[in-house]
């Protein structure tokens, strides 16, 4: 199967959760992983900083670069992506995983909180695609992976959280238009989402402490987005990927590994928008 190694991952809010997942999976073949994220000193509520992430990938086996980005500053994106570059040789690989969230009605959703959601998931994807793609121009197997759900628009996707799903979905139209917008630099644009919940820092938050038995581990959307980032990127681009189905596609089936102790398949919580 095809790894890898060598290549450049630019991965935004990879100082925890899934980011730091899919940059795991990566560095165990050897890949440069560009830990784009905010989170400098240690978080009140959050567990883990770009360094202690960039510690995590250096003992996975790759090459780590620890950056404070804030997705939604024009200059620091575009320094991150030269700093990035000129650190290795280029970038292979964006993952656009950044999001905010916030589970509220159209009533209850501050225009502060609007504006954080639709700034960090919406802009932030489409402005770090922007600056990435005169450098993956210049890669072998360029990719784009967007951390957000199938197009699915039904109503009751909407209703009880109109800003977040709009935020979500934005980050989606972004891989419908920009797959097809490069597709003559053969540049991919994908999006991935789980089918499940996902145990992450961000879960506890929303579902408290215990939720966390109801999801499946990260590793699950890290060895999912591997199978995608290792496919050739002029051959499958546009896709809009859901993780069981993507491990699927090459013959894994068994996902117990993926649940936590104890917990049956029948016991995990469904992700919005599947």
């Amino acid at each position: 199967m095809a790894d890898l190694k060598g290549k450049t991952l630019f991965i935004t809010g990879a100082s925890r959760g899934i980011g730091l997942a899919i940059g795991k999976r990566a560095a165990a073949d050897g890949a440069n992983v560009v830990i784009a994220a905010k989170t400098a000193e240690p978080h009140a509520k959050l567990p883990g900083t770009i360094y202690t992430a960039a510690e995590e990938i250096e003992a996975a086996g790759g090459k780590a670069l620890p950056l404070i980005v804030d997705v939604r500053e024009e200059e620091l994106v575009e320094a991150a992506m030269a700093k990035a570059a000129g650190t290795f040789g280029g970038i292979d690989i964006l993952i656009n995983n950044a999001s905010a969230i916030s589970l509220t009605g159209t009533l209850q959703t501050p225009m502060k909180r609007y504006d954080l959601m639709h700034q960090i998931n919406i802009r932030g994807t489409f402005l770090c695609s922007q600056k990435a793609i005169p450098y993956l121009r210049k890669a072998d197997n360029p990719h784009v992976l967007n951390l957000s759900p199938p197009l699915n628009f039904e109503a009751h996707w909407f209703a009880p959280h109109v800003a977040y799903s709009m935020a979500k979905y934005g980050m989606s139209l972004c891989v419908l238009g920009m797959a097809e917008e490069f597709k003559k630099d053969g540049i991919a644009f994908n999006a991935l989402w789980p089918r499940t919940a996902i145990a992450t820092a961000a879960m506890d938050l929303i579902g408290g402490p215990d939720v966390q038995k109801n999801c499946r581990k990260v590793e699950i959307m890290a060895d999912a987005a591997h199978i995608i980032l290792t496919k050739p990127s002029r051959e499958f681009t546009g896709n809009f990927c859901v993780d069981d189905e993507t491990l699927a596609s090459v013959g894994v089936t068994d996902l117990s590994k993926y649940r936590f102790d104890g917990v049956a398949e029948k016991d995990l919580l469904p992700d919005f928008f599947v």
